[in-house]
């Protein structure tokens, strides 16, 4: 696995709302600031705009408009040949309909296809990539105040307005926020493995993990006060996974009934409590399947997976290659075996 090129594209002709530099931002923090010593070489990230270094005659020190400016000397046409391509937030006047994508974007990025990037869109930035064609027939997401619009203007687009990212191998998109960050995580986590993306999010302090399947937007009240949470249960089950866990054992340790148990985890993450321990169990063994040499029986036990083959089987499923062709990506050892036993990088414990 390596890291590569990675370019990020921004429309900034009319200014750059502070929403969109949310997005440009997380960008920017995951892929452009380096951490050679959790991967070397680490990600080789350049910017490019509609107007790389003041092109329109305007100092590029100043706002085009209402917003920020950005001084770049990459212009769109440096998309092309890039191992990934980012299109983070486009201007809300592109996605209310009161502007079209520029021509410019929309031809950088089907050449970009083209050439083999893998295409990635956080927030509106889907737009985008839709109006490159480049969605078509595949699942896509936005967030959830736009995915209507998105499902509108490009019938051809399954929508999904309930998941935080979309995966599909060489085109992923995002909801916006927080879940663009989650699926830059992702592709730092498939780009070179869960031990370096739990890494990077504790830098972040951020989750370790969460997969693109959890719910988006969760109608659930704040707790009360002095209210922990399933932080400290769901803490204890990340260092247990080992042990044959069930919903009854999680429920009885928080205090709860096992119905209230369930409700109060999938309010907070979307997913159900098997679903989840599911999740943990697979980070587990991808972390020990980098880091150590051990057998894969033995990354069966100690991921709670139990045997080589039901490890196989959930491991593929989840993640699209077996442990083994997995494994050959990481020939040598991140961690050393003495560590395997530990928390996968605390994956688990961000849910309050």
């Amino acid at each position: 696995m390596s890291a590569g090129t990675v370019a990020v594209a921004v429309l900034q002709d009319a200014g750059i709302s502070p929403w969109e530099m949310y997005e440009l931002s997380i960008a920017l923090a995951v892929f452009g600031i380096p951490h050679e010593d959790l991967a070397d070489p680490w990600y080789r990230l350049r910017l490019c705009t509609d107007e790389p270094r003041g092109a329109s005659g305007r100092d590029a020190g100043e706002p085009y408009g209402p917003g920020f400016s950005l001084r770049t000397a990459h212009g769109l046409d440096a998309l092309v040949g890039a191992d990934t391509v980012i299109v983070p937030s486009v201007p809300e006047e592109c996605v209310d309909g009161g502007r079209e994508i520029p021509t410019a974007l929309v031809e950088a990025l089907r050449e970009a296809a083209a050439s083999g990037s893998r295409m990635v869109s956080l927030c509106t930035g889907a737009f985008a990539l839709a109006e490159a064609g480049l969605l078509d027939g595949r699942r896509a997401t936005a967030h959830w105040q736009h995915t209507a619009e998105l499902a509108a203007r490009h019938p051809s687009v399954t929508v999904d307005d309930s998941v935080l990212y979309t995966d599909d191998g060489s085109v992923l998109t995002s909801a916006g926020a927080t879940a663009a960050l989650d699926l830059c995580l992702h592709l730092v986590r498939r780009d070179l493995g869960a031990h370096v993306a739990n890494q990077l999010a504790r830098r972040l302090v951020v989750h370790a993990h969460r997969a693109g399947g959890q719910a988006q937007f969760i109608e659930a009240p704040l707790p009360p006060a002095g209210d922990e949470g399933l932080g400290p249960v769901l803490q204890w089950a990340v260092e247990h996974l080992a042990e044959p866990l069930t919903v009854n054992d999680l429920a009885r340790r928080a205090r709860m009934s096992p119905r209230t148990f369930h409700r109060r985890l999938l309010e907070a993450t979307g997913t159900t409590p098997m679903r989840w321990l599911l999740q943990q169990r697979i980070a587990r063994a991808q972390m020990l399947l980098e880091s150590t040499d051990l057998p894969v029986e033995r990354i069966g036990e100690r991921s709670g997976l139990g045997t080589a083959a039901n490890l196989r089987r959930h491991f593929t499923r989840a993640v699209g290659v077996s442990p083994t062709a997995y494994r050959r990506s990481f020939p040598t050892p991140q961690a050393p075996a003495a560590k395997a036993g530990a928390p996968a990088g605390g994956a688990g414990t961000a849910v309050r």
